[in-house]
C-alpha cells in the first residue's frame, strides 16, 4: 500500500469516531422520525400501522398546531430582532473606555450562564400575582397588580421579555469579539474623512459585523423555536394553550399524550421550518455579508 494510499486511511480513521456519532445522533434521528411520522399510534392491543401522509392531514386540521405556530412566529418575532439589537447596543457600549467595563461585562454576560430552570424561577419572582416584584412596584404607584403569567394577553410578552434578557448577553459576546477585531485605524480614517459617529457606524461598522450577525441570527433563529425549559416552570403552555410553543407540544404529544407518531409528524414539520429559515438566511443574507 503506497503511502498516499496510507494517508488516505489515516484521515478517515480520524473522521470514523465523529462520523458515528454524526450518523447515531444526527442523521439516524432524523430518518426514523420521518419514516415514525407515517404510521398510526399503536395500542396495547393494535400495533401501529402505515398511514402514509395522514398524519400531516390531521395536523391541517389541528387547531392547536396553529395556535401554537402562531405562537411561535409572535415568539420570534419578539425575540430575535430585540436581543440582537440590545446584544450590538451592549457591545458597543462595554467596548469603550468607560469606568467597571470588566464589571458590566460580567453583569450582561451571567444571565447566559444561567441554567434556564433557574432563570425561570428567577423572574417566576417577578411575575408571581400579588406578592410578585412588578406587582409590588406597581403598587407604590396605586396600580392594581395583574396575573401577568395566567393572562392569555400578557403572558407571551412575558415570556419574550425574560428570553431576551438571557439571550442578549450571550450575542453581545460575539459582537464584542468582532468589535475588538477591527483595526482602529478604519475609526481613525473615517474621522479624518469627517465621518460622524452615526456614519462611522452605518458605513464601517455594520457592514463589518455582517459575518457576525447572520452568525448570530441564525443562532437567534434556532433558539427561538427549541426554548421550552420555561415553561415547565412557568406556564405549561397555559393558559389555554396561549403560550406553548412548538418544541413544547412536541413534547406534550410524546410524553403526556403518547402519541409519538404525530409527535414525529410535528417534529418533521419543525425541522422543514428551521431548514426553510436557515436557508433563506443564508441565500438572502449571505449576499449582504461584506468580508475584509
Amino acid at each position: 500500500m503506497t503511502s498516499s494510499r496510507l494517508n488516505q486511511v489515516y484521515g478517515w480513521l480520524l473522521l470514523l469516531p465523529a462520523a458515528v456519532l454524526l450518523v447515531a445522533f444526527t442523521h439516524y434521528p432524523t430518518i426514523r422520525t420521518l419514516v415514525d411520522s407515517t404510521f398510526s399510534k399503536s395500542t396495547a392491543t393494535r400495533p401501529a400501522r402505515f398511514v402514509g401522509l395522514d398524519n400531516y392531514a390531521m395536523l391541517l386540521d389541528d387547531p392547536v398546531f396553529w395556535q401554537v405556530a402562531v405562537n411561535n412566529l409572535i415568539f420570534a418575532l419578539g425575540t430575535i430582532p430585540a436581543s440582537i439589537g440590545l446584544a450590538l447596543v451592549m457591545a458597543l457600549w462595554v467596548n469603550g473606555k468607560l469606568a467597571g467595563r470588566g464589571f458590566l461585562r460580567l453583569a450582561y454576560f451571567t444571565p447566559t450562564i444561567l441554567p434556564m430552570v433557574a432563570v425561570a424561577n428567577i423572574w417566576l419572582f417577578f411575575y408571581t400575582p400579588g406578592i410578585g416584584l412588578i406587582d409590588q412596584v406597581l403598587g407604590l404607584f396605586g396600580l392594581p397588580g395583574r396575573n401577568w403569567l395566567g393572562d392569555s394577553a400578557t403572558v407571551l410578552p412575558s415570556l419574550i421579555v425574560m428570553t431576551v434578557w438571557k439571550e442578549a448577553g450571550f450575542f453581545m459576546i460575539f459582537y464584542l469579539a468582532a468589535l475588538q477585531a477591527i483595526p482602529p485605524e478604519l475609526k481613525e480614517a473615517a474621522m479624518l474623512e469627517g465621518a460622524g459617529r452615526f456614519t462611522y457606524l452605518r458605513r464601517v461598522l455594520l457592514p463589518l459585523l455582517m459575518p457576525t450577525t447572520l452568525f448570530v441570527l441564525v443562532n437567534a433563529v434556532l433558539n427561538s423555536f427549541k426554548l421550552v425549559d420555561h415553561l415547565f416552570i412557568l406556564t405549561k403552555g397555559g393558559p389555554n394553550n396561549a403560550s406553548s410553543l412548538l418544541l413544547y407540544y412536541i413534547y406534550e404529544n410524546a410524553f403526556s399524550f403518547f402519541d409519538t407518531p404525530y409527535a414525529a409528524t410535528l417534529t418533521a414539520v419543525l425541522l422543514a421550518v428551521l431548514a426553510l429559515l436557515a436557508a433563506g438566511q443564508f441565500l438572502i443574507l449571505d449576499k449582504r455579508v461584506h468580508y475584509r
